[in-house]
This record gives structure tokens, sequence and C-alpha cells, in this order.
């Protein structure tokens, strides 16, 4: 008798927003879905069909300017604090709004950002910053070495407890933002879980993705292409761990291992 095939689990991923390639996201996204082959992905571009979510085993998002109503919000907490997983990835803390010359982040979906443990609210200019494991007893980060990544460093209002696992060291200020003052020299969380009473949300900061098209109608052509740190090993490795994470598999495949 052969082996019995792995049940069917199915996931929900939500991906959408705005001034990132998320086409790009997307694909990288379904690629490292489809090493899964009894993971069946149904995929939305926003928080609207939280029924068809409720039916699902884990949550995944790549969003970017982009949050449930608040009765969504509601439902979402619901769906995490029921025992179930969200994976959430870069942007999917961020609102953004555009007031003169500053970029404003307001306050206006709380439970959805306290769901999540984090609000974004900053970032400085690109450039390569060194990604440290902050507990590197966790399963998640394991046998992670320091990195590079030349992403989007993300500055954030915290809503705790978290559990950090990466992190980064910045201080300075940020004059595209309102909230551009972060002299204060505290580690910036780049990976974190968040207990949600029976459930649990890992968010992952890196995955910054841009296309020559994607600050439409900011500009008609960004100068050019940015794909962060979808271009570091690192980065794809922990992603596949916190995929099978949400899964509820084992962290590595034995290949990895």
């Amino acid at each position: 008798m052969g082996t019995p095939a792995p049940r069917t689990v199915d996931a929900w991923l939500v991906c959408g927003g705005r001034y990132h390639d998320i086409d790009h996201a997307r694909l990288e996204l379904l690629r490292l879905f489809a090493e899964h082959p009894h993971i069946r992905v149904r995929v939305r571009e926003d928080y609207r069909d939280l029924e068809g979510l409720e039916q699902a085993d884990f949550l995944v998002t790549y969003t970017v300017d982009m949050a449930p109503d608040d009765a969504g919000a509601e439902r979402l907490r619901n769906f995490v604090a029921g025992g179930k997983r969200w994976l959430a990835l870069h942007g999917t803390n961020s609102l953004l709004q555009l007031e003169g010359k500053r970029w404003v982040a307001p306050r206006t979906a709380p439970v959805f950002m306290e769901t999540l443990g984090s609000q974004f609210l900053a970032h400085p200019a690109i450039k390569p910053y060194r990604v440290e494991v902050t507990d590197p007893t966790h399963p998640l980060v394991a046998d992670i070495e320091p990195f590079m990544a030349d992403d989007e460093l993300y500055l954030s209002a915290l809503h705790g407890p978290l559990q950090v696992l990466l992190h980064t060291q910045w201080s300075g200020t940020s004059r595209l933002f309102a909230d551009g003052d972060w002299t204060d020299n505290e580690p910036r969380p780049v990976m974190y879980l968040k207990q949600v009473e029976a459930g649990e949300v890992l968010y992952f900061t890196l995955g910054h993705s841009r296309g020559r098209h994607d600050m439409r109608p900011l500009m008609d052509s960004y100068p050019q292409e940015e794909r962060g740190s979808w271009k570091v090993p690192a980065f794809h490795r922990l992603l596949r761990r916190s995929l099978r994470w949400a899964a509820g598999l084992p962290l590595e495949a034995p290949a990895e291992r």
C-alpha cells in the first residue's frame, strides 16, 4: 500500500493595492504555493469576500494601502482568534494618504492593525540594510544567518505583545512621511509573531516590489524596477518556512534540512 495523500488544505490569498507591483508578488507567491500540490489556493484582490475566507484553513496577504471595513476587520480578527493562522507580508499594515508633499498614515483601521500587531508609519529611502536574527532558538528563523535586504525598512507603531524573530537597527528621520522622526534607536521588527487568542499572526515586512508603471497616477513612469528582497536567497528560505508554518506543515522540507 502506498503512502496516503495528505488532506487538502484550503488557503486564501489576498493580493492587491497601490504603488507596488502586485502582479509580481502574486506570481511569486503562487509559485511557492505550487510546491505543495495538496494546498488549494483561492485568490482575491481585496478583503470583501470574507465569507469565503471563513471557510479557509489559513490566510496569506500581500496588500498595500488597503484594509477591510470595520465589520470586516472584526470578522478577520474572529477568523484568527478562532484558531487560524495569518501570514501577513510587506505592506499589509499600511494605509497611506498624500497631504501636500508628505505621506500620512491615517489611524482609521484600529481593529485591523491591532490584530496584525503593527501599523506602518514611515520608511527611509530604500537602500541595503542588515537583518539580524532576534530569536535564533525559534524554528522559523533557526540556522538563518544575518543578511542584507535591499528593501523598504518599515517603521511602525507596534500593538503588542509581539514575539520578534528578525529585526534591524535604524535611527534617523524620514522627510517624506508625517511620522518621520525615528531617532529613538530602538530595534525595528522585520518578522514577528502575535498571538490572537487561539490563533496567530506572522508578520514579515520584507518583499517590496515595484515596476515602472506602479506609481500612477502620481507619475507616468517610475525611474527603475525594484525587486527588493525577492532577489535574496535568505528571504525565499524564510518565506517558504512561513508558508509552511501557515499551512501547519513542518517548517522545512526534507531536502532543505
